[in-house]
């Protein structure tokens, strides 16, 4: 490691201090910057290593973040900011026992250190939570959660004055009726809930994996990026942009739930329009339609405060069926995360994916909720640590050798709702404006014609929405990594 002068020292310090002013001001992308400046000034410092770490946490570069926390470590073993970054990193990519390690690293050189024997304790529960699940799983028979709902059991008490489905099917006034429902904060009954689940599972059991779309020359079409739970400004888009018809068919492209704390009325709406126009209404999943994902980032505690447990777990049923991309005219493919680690993927590859399961962490599966795009050319690690950094030159690759003439995805918040790259061949959309409240970004939707499939970008600010704080059923162990 070279030697750093007095002066490049002074100035990493002047400049890591001007990055904490951005953080405290949530401008992350910009504290990144400046911490990244101060190493290059000096990269003798853990704390700006740890502080830079902090800051990806928060943008949700978590394999940057993990980096960053393990090279603090590196330069300072008792710098013990340094393990709880990199355990915050490990817990946001579900490695828990990993989390677990550092916590006990902490809590055996520093054992009167209250806190971190609390983060230790409660991690450990986490752990034995899923160890006992696991073991849970293994004893039990192979009957699914749908298979042991009785829905004549659950009665419909005569005072709910809420939406019904009459004779069990979901109908455009049943619908719109829901909607209006959930802007007055009611809840739908938990047997019209469990009904639309079960009919909903039946109708993605028989979609394949990858589901092609025809638009006819003229019609219009809607692709929206990630929701989150922002059931306020799902409603907002459909103001904008018209309600789901067979004349207004639109495409949601992962990341219904989760973050946002109104993910329980933003589903059962999207489900109830996959019911009711299954021809002109489609899902994708995103990497948050997953088991961990849901335990950590709030939708499991939602539905569990909402309904039950057994709801929770019929909805991981319902997720492992959803389509992992959809394919427009032959000329456009749609997934939520990005492409791949290895070159000569092709669209039957992807329809011979077994989705039935939890993502791995690997493969064309995983890549397909979790990659991104970059500038540079080539392939690089994630900077979430799942999934790969693809360039312009793959993205080109995969268009020639599949016939397709660009790429849509989401899965990335954006300042205007949207981003153009990699030559206008990878088109980002995200739908979620001031995502969790806090990232002042605009959202944004796209509409083509079927003729040349050409994308119109329609932005948008966030709408008021009840004092519900985003994350308000998060699993509360994360107020203690951030």
């Amino acid at each position: 490691m070279a030697q750093v002068s007095e002066e490049d020292a002074r100035r990493a310090e002047e400049t890591k201090n001007e990055a904490n002013e951005y953080f405290k001001k949530q401008q992350y992308d910009k504290a990144i910057e400046l911490y990244t400046s101060a190493i290059e000034l000096n990269n003798t410092v853990a704390i700006y290593y740890g502080n830079r770490s902090l800051a990806y946490l928060r943008t949700e570069c978590f394999g940057y973040a993990l980096e960053d926390a393990s090279k603090a470590l590196e330069l300072d073993k008792t710098y013990v900011k340094g393990y709880y970054r990199r355990a915050s990193a490990y817990m946001s990519l579900g490695k828990f026992k990993l989390a677990l390690r550092d916590y006990e690293t902490v809590t055996k050189t520093r054992p009167n250190d209250r806190d971190a024997r609390l983060k230790f304790q409660e991690c450990q529960k986490v752990v034995k939570m899923i160890m006992f699940q696991k073991a849970i799983a293994v004893e039990e028979n192979t009957r699914t959660v749908a298979q042991s709902i009785d829905l004549q059991t659950m009665v419909v008490e005569s005072d709910y004055d809420g939406p019904r489905l009459e004779e069990g099917v979901v109908t455009e006034a049943f619908v719109k009726d829901l909607m209006d429902h959930y802007k007055a904060q009611k809840k739908l009954h938990r047997r019209y809930a469990y009904k639309i689940l079960l009919d909903v599972k039946k109708q993605l059991m028989r979609q394949p994996t990858l589901v092609d779309i025809h638009i006819a020359d003229g019609q219009k079409f809607t692709v929206c990026g990630d929701i989150h739970g922002q059931f306020y400004d799902l409603m907002n888009i459909f103001d904008l942009n018209g309600l789901p018809s067979p004349n207004n068919p639109y495409l949601f492209n992962g990341d219904f739930v989760d973050r946002g704390s109104f993910s329980v009325e933003c589903i059962f709406v999207l489900f109830a329009f996959k019911l009711l126009y299954p021809d002109h209404f489609f899902m994708s999943r995103g990497n948050h339609e997953s088991v961990t994902m849901n335990q950590m980032y709030g939708f499991q505690g939602e539905v569990k405060a909402k309904y039950t447990a057994q709801m929770a777990e019929l909805f991981t049923e319902v997720y492992n069926w959803l389509p992992l991309c959809h394919c427009l005219n032959d000329k456009v493919l749609v997934m939520h995360g990005g492409l791949f680690s290895s070159d000569g993927v092709t669209l039957d590859d992807i329809r011979n994916t077994d989705r039935n399961r939890q993502p791995p962490e690997e493969g064309i599966m995983c890549e397909l909720l979790w990659s991104d795009p970059m500038p540079a050319k080539g392939r690089s690690a994630s900077k979430r640590g799942v999934g790969i950094q693809f360039g312009p030159d793959v993205t080109q690759a995969f268009l020639e050798k599949n016939g397709l003439e660009y790429i849509i995805r989401s899965h990335e918040v954006k300042a205007e709702g949207y981003e153009v790259a990699h030559d206008g061949k990878c088109v980002t959309v995200f739908s979620a404006p001031n995502y969790c409240d806090t990232m002042g970004n605009k959202g944004a939707f796209i509409t083509m014609k079927g003729g040349d499939l050409t994308p119109t970008f329609t932005t948008y600010e966030a709408v008021t929405h009840p004092p519900v704080k985003p994350m308000a059923y998060a699993n509360s162990i994360l107020s203690l990594f951030t």
